[in-house]
């Protein structure tokens, strides 16, 4: 089953703009001079191999819940990240408490940061197209074992190239 294009139309791509981090001379908000290309987070996305995600402990005494973050495999598909873990898994329970969580890439020269919220994927259809990418990228089934697949939607997506940092700094919101 062929794998859709992670690249969308034209008319329907994210508005690019600069993220708000003072102090560090990202400016140009106005003109877009140096924003990345919404295809470079898809590019980068799909030339990984590993990622990492953070998710959120659940409070167990007065206070924030702690970050915990864990590498994990997974593809980018349709404009969202998909992985698998165990629903045991630190990652799991983390996720069934609070579906927050951010992923990034593993290259800290050319960063891809994702935030957005995990979902269980039910449906057939897209758990197929999710299972073709990943026996294509980790020749492994990730449907034998069993774990539940999530899908992360991004709110909001950073891209920072350290070689033209600041002036590539892009955020998309989603």
């Amino acid at each position: 089953m062929p794998v859709r294009s992670a690249k969308r139309p034209a008319k329907s791509q994210p508005k690019a703009d600069r993220p708000f981090a003072p102090g560090y001379g990202i400016v140009g908000a106005k003109e877009g001079k140096g924003l990345l290309p919404w295809a470079w987070v898809a590019r980068k996305m799909n030339g990984c191999r590993t990622f990492w995600l953070a998710t959120i402990r659940p409070r167990l005494h007065a206070g924030q819940g702690r970050p915990h973050v864990m590498p994990v495999w997974g593809v980018w598909l349709d404009d969202a990240f998909f992985f698998s873990t165990g629903r045991k898994s630190r990652k799991g329970q983390n996720l069934a408490a609070n579906p927050a969580c951010t992923i990034t890439n593993d290259d800290g020269e050319e960063a891809v940061i994702v935030e957005g919220s995990a979902e269980e994927v039910k449906g057939a259809a897209v758990l197929e197209r999710f299972a073709a990418a990943y026996i294509k990228k980790y020749k492994m089934d990730p449907l034998g074992m069993g774990e539940p697949i999530f899908r992360v939607r991004p709110s909001r997506v950073f891209g920072f190239v350290e070689k033209t940092f600041p002036q590539s700094a892009t955020r998309w919101k989603l």
